[in-house]
Parts: C-alpha cells; sequence; structure tokens
C-alpha cells in the first residue's frame, strides 16, 4: 500500500465515522489496520513487534526486521540510551540500584504480533 492510498482509506473510515456509519472503536481499528498494513509494506519483509515489560517500554510497538532490532526501536523511540540497554561495564548490584530517574533500562521482551503479513 502506498501513502496515497493509505491516506484515501483513513479517510474513508473518518467518513465512516462522521457519516454515523462505524463508532470510535471500528474507526480506530481501522485506521490502525491501514497503518499496520502501511508500515510493513513499507519496511519490506520486516515484521511487527510489541514490547511487553516494564513502563515506559510496555505497549510500544515497531516494526523491525528482527527481535533484537525492534528491542533496539523500541529503546530509541523512549528515549533510551541502546548502550545502557546491555549494562555494559557496570555490575549487577550497579544496575539493581539505578532506576528509570537515572537512566536505568526498563525489564521488557518483544512479542511478534500475530502474522504482520
Amino acid at each position: 500500500m502506498d501513502r496515497i492510498s493509505a491516506i484515501r482509506n483513513v479517510e474513508d473510515a473518518l467518513r465512516a465515522f462522521e457519516n454515523g456509519e462505524a463508532d470510535l472503536a471500528d474507526t480506530e481499528r481501522r485506521v490502525a489496520a491501514v497503518l499496520r498494513t502501511y508500515a510493513t509494506e513499507f519496511d519490506g519483509d520486516d515484521d511487527v513487534f510489541r514490547a511487553v515489560g516494564e513502563d515506559p517500554v510496555d505497549g510500544r510497538v515497531v516494526v523491525a526486521p528482527s527481535a533484537p532490532a525492534a528491542r533496539e526501536r523500541v529503546l530509541a523511540l523512549s528515549g533510551i540510551d541502546a548502550d545502557d540497554a546491555s549494562g555494559a561495564g557496570e555490575t549487577e548490584r550497579q544496575r539493581d540500584l539505578t532506576d528509570l530517574e537515572n537512566d536505568a533500562v526498563p525489564e521488557f521482551e518483544v512479542e511478534l504480533v500475530g502474522d504482520s503479513k
């Protein structure tokens, strides 16, 4: 799906909402489906991943070629330095003593979201 098709599909969803043919939840699902289709086709063979874990990363959805790449994208979008994610140079005790206010990396996993194609 190209950008113009995606915009037209979003406009159709909004028009249906404005005309009372769809409720807000239906409109949100339709727009999200358009965005997901556009994003996965735009990025090629990449998959859709969701972060599951602590705030501020929990629930973030990204498109990436692999789980490790998805993890890096989630961290970057959350404003967390990916170098901090590895904990390089820190002892386990040092990592335990840090918190989000002190640039700690939240605990999370990334999961593949359904059949993203």
